[in-house]
């Protein structure tokens, strides 16, 4: 378990289910949970239209109808995680919980991008790991996947992932009778991996380094709160990887990681994006992107910038390099050109079973395609059963 905390990417665990039950005097065991902190009847149609799409509480689905205010989260440049939670529920909540929401990260992920093999369309895979310990270490936490559906007034339709425990949801929370929902008004700035109407996808995974700090003076912003803009405003990879530019990443404050972005688009463009040291070598500052490089069509959990050969997550570090050999002669040995199903078995072959490692434990499956627009997911490796959704 040594230094496990250093392998986390992207999540958000967030205590926040007794906090928001502050907001209520008190609270009664109901088929249909409260959201205590909500009273605008729109946002409580919302949260209590959710589906449970497998019948036992483990992966849900949800039309996110109202204004999430991206503009108004982003303005004041807040990227540590406590803090900018709390700023959302000053916007998004219509009662303020008493207690200050608790922000812990985890992850650990592979994605790809491939050709699909039975059109002219394009792929891009991606499985998001974490195996959520309970308090004793001893076992793991059932957690929730939730599909969001967003379509932002100005802005591109798009579906997303998060994993509910994340936000302090658990298998079942929904209507559990106990579980105060009004933290489901920030589900957009939770999201892990995603598509857009015009087909660009993105996720994010964990590195073992110091957490980016860039410091040249424009508007800071944060991992997830850029997942969620990206998904709202870029068509393609070339127009994300420019808007990412016009901000200073700040991923300090976000878990004990630092991160790094994948992402495709339905033009058979993909990226690896990455923070990296420059000539101090004491934290990352620069941003560096590696494209157009069928050695790139894959990333794990360590460093393909040859910047940050030598470093705790540089090229040649074992974090995730098993599941990234996979992937790398898989996609040889098909010339990168796959079927989706034959995608699908690839993502089987790297997925995880939960281990006493916080990187294991495939918590889903996702398969984007970008051409379409749809995705094929499964949760918790069970290969046999398929969702799948399109954007719509």
């Amino acid at each position: 378990m040594k230094n496990l905390q250093k392998n986390m990417p992207v999540a958000m665990a967030m205590a926040m289910a007794t906090a928001a039950a502050s907001c209520a005097s008190g609270t009664s065991a109901s088929t249909e949970n409260k959201a205590s902190c909500i009273t605008d009847a729109g946002k409580l149609e919302m949260i209590h239209s959710m589906k449970d799409l497998d019948g036992n509480g483990r992966l849900y689905e949800i039309d996110y109808n109202q204004d999430y205010m991206l503009d108004s989260v982003m303005q004041p440049g807040i990227t540590e995680q406590s803090g900018l939670f709390r700023h959302i529920a000053s916007l998004l909540f219509d009662n303020l919980p008493a207690e200050k929401p608790e922000v812990k990260y985890g992850a650990g992920c592979s994605a790809f991008a491939a050709q699909e093999a039975e059109g002219k369309g394009f792929l891009m895979g991606r499985n998001y790991d974490f195996r959520h310990f309970t308090p004793d270490n001893k076992s793991y936490l059932p957690t929730s996947a939730i599909l969001v559906r967003t379509a932002p007034e100005g802005g591109k339709k798009s579906i997303s992932m998060v994993d509910g425990l994340n936000l302090g949801f658990g298998q079942g929370f929904y209507n559990d009778g106990k579980t105060d929902l009004s933290m489901l008004m920030a589900l957009p700035y939770a999201a892990l991996d995603g598509i857009n109407e015009d087909g660009f996808a993105i996720g994010v995974l964990a590195l073992n380094e110091k957490q980016t700090n860039q410091q040249t003076g424009k508007q800071r912003i944060g991992t997830t709160v850029a997942i969620r803009m990206l998904l709202d405003k870029a068509s393609t990879v070339r127009e994300a990887i420019e808007m990412l530019k016009n901000y200073d990443m700040d991923m300090r404050g976000n878990g004990h990681s630092n991160y790094h972005f994948f992402m495709a688009d339905a033009t058979g463009d993909y990226a690896i994006v990455e923070y990296t040291f420059d000539k101090d070598r004491t934290e990352p500052k620069v941003m560096e992107v590696f494209t157009a490089d069928d050695s790139l069509r894959c990333v794990s959990n360590f460093y393909v910038a040859p910047s940050m050969t030598g470093t705790t997550d540089g090229w040649g570090s074992s974090h995730g390099k098993d599941r990234y050999e996979n992937l790398r002669k898989t996609l040889d040995e098909k010339k990168h050109v796959m079927k989706e199903d034959e995608a699908m078995q690839l993502l089987e072959k790297v997925s995880q079973p939960p281990t006493e490692e916080l990187t294991s434990q495939t918590q889903w499956s996702a398969l984007y395609n970008l051409t379409e627009k749809t995705l094929r997911l499964t949760i918790l490796r069970e290969y046999a059963k398929e969702y799948n959704f399109r954007i719509e």
